[in-house]
């Protein structure tokens, strides 16, 4: 089968599984976090997750905005794309997380994924749950905001056979267990997003279906760090990573050396962020360095607002990266938000 004949396997691809596999026995077998812990952590990751997905795809939406709407949005519909984008990709991702046993890897349930994805996009609502009909170029926006392409996928009238296709191939693959199943979902995300079956939600909706794979593959720490900050973190090399493959892709010399190599690389650091969740009964050890060193400064002072912060860090940290501390700190219940507007200011639990 040709999806079998592009993996090419090397040291690093087999050391990177390793570390994963490793990992995944670890946490299975020594987890002591409390359920209401990993229910906290659960509920960030899903703003985080969110933030960053439809971040990867344009949006300018902080995590502190995605937690804020989020919070409202049983009383205020979202408004614009970019609220309506992460309103989708928060209830969807909400659904794997919570549903991924009973969820199975078929085109129907990707058709009915995408409609929940655009369900609140009112731009989208003709092709909501539908493959394309047009063509639709994959691009990433240079430093100057301009789109280049990067490829053109599969035109509309093959989408339907391609799609069928690698589905099928990657139920038997991972029904048979002979080739590992990180290698599989790696080929699967690869071929969809080549595919790119959809005229909107591609990337998004890839991601959603990394995170149920992989959860339906027993690497249960997946709702607890998310892949999609690691990924927009690594956004360039997703890009480069994703052109490399593609140069070849449909020839015989395809290879997704470059792609697995990638994906596994982000998954490798996932479990590295996850060591740190599984190692702490603190939620104020899973901060990152910049987090703490903002948590830290409400030992100075009872009530800070977002330019104080910024003012005594002498400028020496950008705003978005100060929201997005906050937000996380907010999160995680170590902080907690007091007043709005102009006049919000931030205090420690």
């Amino acid at each position: 089968m040709k999806f079998n004949r592009r993996i090419k396997l090397n040291q690093g691809i087999l050391s990177k599984i390793a570390k994963i596999d490793e990992f995944k026995g670890l946490w299975q077998g020594s987890l002591r976090l409390s359920p209401q812990i990993l229910s906290r952590l659960k509920s960030s990751v899903i703003i985080t997750s969110t933030g960053a997905s439809t971040r990867i795809e344009g949006s300018k939406l902080d995590d502190e905005e995605v937690a804020r709407l989020l919070r409202g949005l049983k009383t205020t519909p979202p408004v614009g794309r970019d609220e309506q984008e992460v309103a989708g990709y928060a209830d969807l991702l909400g659904r794997v997380f919570d549903n991924y046993k009973t969820l199975k890897l078929s085109e129907n349930q990707i058709l009915q994924f995408h409609s929940i994805l655009l369900e609140y996009s009112g731009k989208d609502q003709s092709h909501r749950g539908k493959y394309k009909m047009t063509d639709n170029a994959v691009t990433m926006k240079n430093e100057k905001g301009e789109d280049i392409i990067l490829f053109n996928p599969t035109p509309p009238y093959l989408v339907q056979k391609e799609m069928q296709e690698i589905l099928a191939w990657t139920n038997e693959e991972l029904e048979k267990k002979e080739l590992h199943p990180l290698l599989v979902i790696a080929n699967f995300v690869f071929e969809f997003l080549a595919i790119h079956p959809f005229q909107d939600g591609n990337g998004r909706l890839s991601r959603a279906l990394n995170n149920m794979l992989l959860l339906q593959n027993t690497y249960s720490y997946v709702p607890y760090v998310s892949l999609d900050e690691i990924i927009e973190e690594k956004r360039t090399e997703y890009y480069l990573a994703l052109r490399a493959t593609q140069k070849n892709h449909k020839t015989e010399d395809e290879d997704i050396t470059s792609w697995a190599d990638y994906l596994l690389g982000v998954l490798v650091e996932q479990t590295d962020r996850a060591r740190k969740v599984m190692e702490s009964d603190q939620p104020e050890k899973l901060l990152s360095e910049k987090q703490l060193q903002i948590y830290k400064l409400f030992d100075q002072k009872e009530t800070l607002s977002k330019g104080e912060v910024f003012d005594l860090l002498n400028g020496a940290m950008p705003e978005i990266s100060i929201r997005q501390a906050l937000s996380r700190l907010i999160a995680l219940r170590l902080i907690e938000r007091i007043g709005a507007g102009r006049a919000t200011r931030y205090k420690k639990i």
